[in-house]
């Protein structure tokens, strides 16, 4: 497996990373909690933009992610507006959610970008490639909040992500049974095992999931997801404790 280094922070090597979510829906709420974050062991910060209030007036976007950059300094930030249809907050059109991101990749201020794998081929070559011309690093995610897909079809997600051009793939599905957890950790090791992969980010969710997020320091997941007040996603653990529970696998 291949690593991606942004700002001094690889992912692929060492202990996963932990990146934490910003789910502001004011400025002045995006910002706090970026202040708070500072003070945790994270190594990156999520603004999932789809919670922000003034998220489809591009001047506002930018200026808080100046505004974000300035308080984070040299901490990575990945930008992330998530779609209704893959468990986001708002609708928004496949036109607007290229410029979107198209634009915030343009500012400079923001290092990783997210781009939904099922936003349609075409369309998420040409976001890849613009966001790669202004040399930010992609993100290519899937979620699944329904289902656990079988071990062939995560891995053939993963590996149409890394085709179509993705820095890292990321997927993250829900558990209903024991097995499921173990259909995704199985997948990790076999698409991390690949000599030619790009680093992964996979997940199972919810507290049946848990295991998943800790565990990818041995299954080839090269970050995971932990809170700092209000959750993006269910299942996310406490920073610090997350914290702890990486070090004691990595020790051991």
């Amino acid at each position: 497996m291949k690593n991606v280094t942004v700002r001094g922070v690889t992912f692929g090597a060492g202990i996963p990373k932990i990146c934490v979510p910003i789910v502001g829906k004011t400025r002045d709420e995006i910002l706090e909690t970026a202040k708070e974050i500072q003070k945790t062991p994270a190594d990156i910060v999520e603004w999932r933009a789809d919670w922000y209030e003034k998220v489809f007036c591009l001047e506002e976007v930018k200026q808080t992610a100046k505004e974000l950059r300035e308080i984070l300094k040299d901490m990575p930030i990945l930008f992330t507006f998530r779609t209704k249809k893959e468990g986001g907050e708002k609708e928004i059109s496949i036109e607007e959610y290229q410029k979107l991101n198209l634009e915030v990749a343009k500012s400079g201020f923001l290092d990783l970008l997210d781009v939904e794998l099922f936003t349609g081929e075409k369309v998420v070559r040409e976001l890849i490639d613009g966001i790669h011309r202004e040399e930010k690093v992609v993100i290519a995610s899937n979620h699944d909040f329904e289902k656990t897909p079988e071990k062939e079809e995560i891995v053939k997600r993963l590996d149409s992500m890394q085709k179509l051009g993705a820095d890292i793939a990321k997927i993250a599905v829900m558990p209903r049974t024991q097995k499921d957890v173990l259909t995704l950790l199985l997948s990790t090791v076999e698409k991390s095992g690949q000599k030619d992969s790009v680093p992964l980010i996979t997940m199972s969710m919810a507290g049946l999931g848990a295991l998943s997020r800790v565990a990818g320091e041995c299954t080839g997941s090269v970050m995971t997801f932990g809170a700092v007040g209000k959750t993006s996603a269910p299942g996310q653990m406490n920073v610090w404790d997350l914290k702890k529970v990486l070090e004691a696998v990595h020790q051991a």
